[in-house]
């Protein structure tokens, strides 16, 4: 039989654990509403108005005119691209544009583009791929944008399986000696640098990696700090486990730098030294994890996705030079 004084103790332990529990409880919860609110932030397919007036997106007026409205969409927009879909290995339709080089050639340019983006804006890279190196061109909008299926954006894991599927659609078209080299930007050079651990056929010969991500939980970790100075854990590992439910991977998973350490293809990483968005540090860290060939451009006073711009003639000798290593016209 306990005494007053002993029952009034356990009383008091009780009392504590039904408030540590409800805290716990509280905190899960709000740990719990914080992965949902940041999975439809970032990764459900939706209107994405957090990037509005983001400071870590800043570039020049005259960049921004270039970006935007420069000479090469009405270009884009003058070619007879043709329309082609393909069937994901979830069922999703997926919609690309393939161009016909101006003289028969087995050279191929593959475009990946960058988060809320489609494909044609890849044209500001592909006019030279066109009219200067005389390639064919395909790009296409990754799931969850564009015309292209999808309620989730997939940071290039499920897109570098896409991207292989497209890669065999390419070379149903182009023939068995097609020579073709993977380009993205931002999210999409993270997608062909995911491609780029996976089993490849031969053909594809080079792949080129403008202002890329390590990893999809690195960027996420990085971004939290920023936006909302919040710290990784436990919010980034809740997020990946919503992740994980609702589009089928987790973002530890989604690790570019994993899969440069496995690719045998040549890689030509390309980089803002003013890029505060991804880091620059991120794409100098790709780079001295990559086993294959590999070659390394980081542009003076460039932010997230403006090397090209900023400073095009460097870019295009670069870019040049790399592939008329690599990539060879059939005789």
């Amino acid at each position: 039989m306990l005494d007053r004084k002993e029952g009034q103790g356990v009383k008091k332990k009780k009392k504590w654990i039904w408030i540590i529990s409800g805290v716990v409880l509280i905190l899960l919860i709000i740990n719990f509403a914080a992965a949902i609110f940041f999975y439809n932030l970032a990764i459900e397919r939706n209107v994405k108005d957090f990037l509005n007036d983001n400071d870590d997106l800043e570039v020049e007026a005259e960049t921004l005119d270039i970006l935007l409205e420069g000479d090469w969409r009405d270009w884009s927009d003058e070619q007879p691209f043709e329309t082609w879909h393909q069937t994901s290995y979830d069922n999703l339709d997926l919609q690309g544009y393939y161009l016909e080089a101006e003289q028969p050639t087995n050279k191929v340019v593959i475009f990946a583009h960058g988060y809320l983006g489609r494909g044609k804006d890849m044209a500001l890279y592909g006019q030279h791929y066109y009219e200067d190196l005389g390639y064919n061109i395909f790009t296409a909008d990754m799931r969850g944008h564009g015309e292209s299926e999808g309620d989730y954006i997939g940071f290039g894991w499920h897109d570098r399986l896409d991207l292989l599927d497209w890669i065999d659609k390419v070379m149903e078209r182009v023939g068995d000696d097609a020579e073709i080299v993977l380009h993205g930007v931002s999210m999409g050079g993270s997608s062909v640098l995911m491609a780029s651990g996976e089993e490849l056929p031969p053909n594809v010969k080079a792949v080129v990696a403008d202002a890329s991500y390590t990893d999809v939980n690195e960027l996420f970790s990085y971004q939290i700090d920023r936006m909302f100075h919040l710290p990784s854990f436990p919010f980034i590992p809740s997020t990946s486990l919503v992740t994980q439910l609702r589009a089928g991977y987790g973002l530890k998973e989604a690790s570019a730098l994993d899969q440069v350490a496995k690719a045998e293809v040549p890689i030509l990483y390309i980089h803002g030294k003013e890029d505060v968005f991804v880091p620059t540090e991120m794409t100098e860290e790709l780079y001295e994890n990559t086993k294959s060939e590999k070659e390394l451009l980081l542009v003076d006073e460039a932010s997230h996705g403006e090397s090209y711009v900023k400073d095009e003639e460097l870019y295009k000798e670069t870019l040049d030079d790399f592939l008329e290593r690599f990539v060879r016209e059939a005789e």
